[in-house]
């Protein structure tokens, strides 16, 4: 019985960390009256941002310690490569989910990114944007995008989130998700291009990356080795639960096998 209930609780602990990600919502609308606060303080819908053009979706935090920054990065080079005209052809959206975030932090992410550009970038064409009345959890829900807050002992939040782009038509219509942080201009120009025309296009990139706690003194990523321990273990106990049912029942053959010799 133990195990039984090891086993269920372990389970159930898988589950509710697979939850966390993307949960593709290709050919559905996202609600273009949502209203988001810019990196310059002024309110807006999501349909004035996007300003009828394809638009290049990211949801992030800006104080994040892990994977934001690499992804955020990795936008800036992308952009600087992309063989299209910004603010013509596409606009670009990074919208933070952190509830306390502020447009003047997201206003120093953008000159942070906007600088780190190789070539000129037409400023009104990558936005960073914070929440106004829930409005960016309202939009993580509406593409798929599932996060987890979580708080240290020592009271610092922080957040697990997976690494995508996700790119929507000028009419709202989820078309596209680009996983992981490092993206192909070619990819990202043909998502851009079908999204235009309202194609719904496959899936890039399937594996996902999540953002975990960031170790400042070894400057480097904390791998999550507690989901990788609980897929073992699992996998252990359904193995250690099938050898005791077989052995159970190799046992209860010889019992009978025992008895049937003593009556005869």
């Amino acid at each position: 019985m133990k195990i039984f209930v090891m086993l269920i609780v372990l389970f159930l602990t898988i589950v509710q960390a697979e939850s966390l990600g993307v949960n593709e919502k290709l050919g559905e609308y996202v609600p273009l009256d949502l209203t988001f606060i810019d990196e310059n303080g002024k309110s807006r819908t999501l349909k004035e941002y996007m300003d009828g053009k394809p638009t290049i979706l990211s949801l992030n935090y800006f104080k994040c310690g892990g994977i934001c920054g690499p992804q955020l990065e990795d936008m800036a080079k992308l952009l600087s490569r992309l063989d299209l005209s910004e603010n013509t052809d596409y606009k670009v959206l990074t919208i933070s989910f952190a509830l306390d975030e502020t447009y003047p932090l997201a206003k120093g992410k953008r000159d942070m990114y906007h600088k780190a550009m190789s070539r000129p970038y037409v400023q009104d064409a990558w936005h960073f944007l914070v929440t106004e009345n829930n409005s960016s959890a309202v939009l993580a829900d509406k593409v798929g995008f599932t996060y987890k807050k979580t708080v240290t002992d020592a009271g610092v939040v922080d957040y697990i989130h997976p690494a995508t782009l996700i790119v929507i038509s000028p009419k709202g219509k989820i078309t596209r998700y680009l996983n992981g942080i490092e993206q192909l201009p070619f990819d990202m120009k043909m998502a851009v291009f079908e999204s235009g025309q309202g194609k719904i296009g496959p899936t890039i990139a399937k594996t996902l990356l999540y953002c975990f706690s960031y170790d400042p003194k070894g400057k480097t990523y904390v791998f999550a080795w507690e989901k990788i321990v609980a897929t073992v273990i699992l996998i252990i106990t359904i193995l250690f639960f099938l050898w005791l049912l077989k052995a159970g029942r190799r046992d209860q053959e010889e019992h009978q096998n025992q008895r049937r010799n003593l009556d005869e």
